[in-house]
């Protein structure tokens, strides 16, 4: 750990891959950037460990690579249930599946080259005039960055208030010493949750629940999911069940004169959207642009139409996890065209808007899944 500074321009509570990517951001824009977090590293978290194209494509911004070596590629979405298998590939470009300590490591790693200093076992027990207070010492900073995840403390200490917009769902995460059987991420929905496998190595695989009943974990999945059951029998667990909080979440306002928000302190989604990473890192590449013309009026901006999308697409997918029959159709509007399965993950990822699609597309996709 460094020796803790008496000033720095940017102060980042939070260590996650948010927070360092916030930081390798701000470094690249010339600003000089302390990151504090009360773990040691590597930081491991419950998810599903797959980045979209548009994830990886602010990751190159950052100039951060996500190879072949340490991840697995996946050509699109799978979903799979009510009988049926549909199955899109990505407009652009690849995703990929990485474990989320190899993310933090490389994150990290890259984050200190880049001339950040990184604070591990640190405690930030509060604001103050000038900047933050620091294992009881105060440092001064210009701005100050919440990236400390969905019960933040820095949004509390700002008075930054947010509300959840619909009950939380449980997520549990395991790793199975498997080959991938797809070259998909595939989603598995039942009526009790759904259950996402990416491929994350050549002889791995992770699997994550999200589910609004806590009591729904890999056994009772695996006898209400025969297909996913086939695909695991006689796989040996790799990890122990480690499980999160998924939080669908809205924020009035992300930013106030010297302190901005960041990451699932600064507002998520539903886990299953696949999107928490992609978002966190374009707004590390928004924020530090706020940074450096010293506003942040712009990354308000910039912060509301990056969750925009993935805020809708959460919406839906909750929809298709409440009701059966909404889900059901949804599947067979999918499964009678597949080409909107993939015109919608365009739109998910990012590569193509509402408006390059047209208003009269959009409206036909809309009501191709509402009369599904």
């Amino acid at each position: 750990m460094h020796l803790i500074p008496r000033e720095t321009e940017v102060f980042i509570v939070g260590g996650g891959p948010a927070g360092l990517a916030a930081a390798i951001a701000a470094c690249q824009a010339g600003l000089k950037v302390t990151v504090a977090d009360s773990s040691i590293p590597p930081i491991d978290k419950a998810c599903g460990e797959g980045i979209m194209p548009d994830g990886l494509a602010a990751l190159e911004q950052l100039d951060v690579t996500v190879d072949d070596s340490m991840a697995a590629p996946f050509l699109g979405i799978r979903f799979v249930g009510e009988g049926l298998s549909v199955a899109a590939k990505f407009a652009h470009g690849v995703g990929r599946g990485v474990r989320r300590t190899t993310l933090h490591t490389v994150l990290a790693g890259k984050a200190a080259n880049s001339g950040a200093r990184l604070l591990w076992g640190a405690r930030v027990s509060g604001l103050t005039e000038r900047g933050v207070t620091v294992n009881g010492r105060e440092i001064s900073s210009r701005w100050v960055v919440g990236a400390d995840g969905h019960n933040s403390r820095v949004r509390r200490w700002a008075g930054l208030k947010g509300h959840n917009t619909r009950p939380p769902r449980f997520g549990f995460r395991r790793h199975f010493a498997v080959s991938p059987w797809s070259q998909y991420v595939e989603v598995y929905w039942s009526d009790r949750g759904q259950v996402t496998v990416t491929p994350i190595g050549k002889d791995e695989i992770c699997a994550a629940i999200v589910t609004r009943d806590p009591h729904f974990r890999f056994e009772s999945a695996l006898r209400v999911l025969p297909l996913l059951r086939d695909h695991l029998a006689g796989a040996t667990p790799s990890t122990r069940e480690h499980g999160a909080i998924s939080a669908t979440s809205r924020l009035h306002h992300i930013a106030q004169e010297r302190v901005a928000l960041i990451g699932e302190a600064s507002g998520s989604v539903d886990a299953l959207t696949g999107e928490g990473l992609s978002m966190a890192f374009q707004q590390a590449l928004a924020l530090a642009r706020a940074l450096k013309k010293g506003t942040l009026r712009q990354y308000e901006r910039e912060h509301r139409r990056i969750l925009g999308l993935p805020r809708a697409m959460g919406g839906l997918m909750l929809t298709m996890d409440r009701s059966g029959l909404f889900r059901r159709r949804v599947f067979q509007g999918l499964a009678s065209d597949p080409a909107l399965f993939a015109r919608l993950l365009a739109l998910h990822t990012g590569a193509s808007s509402v408006r390059g699609l047209g208003i009269g597309t959009a409206m036909r996709m809309g009501w191709q899944l509402l009369a599904a």
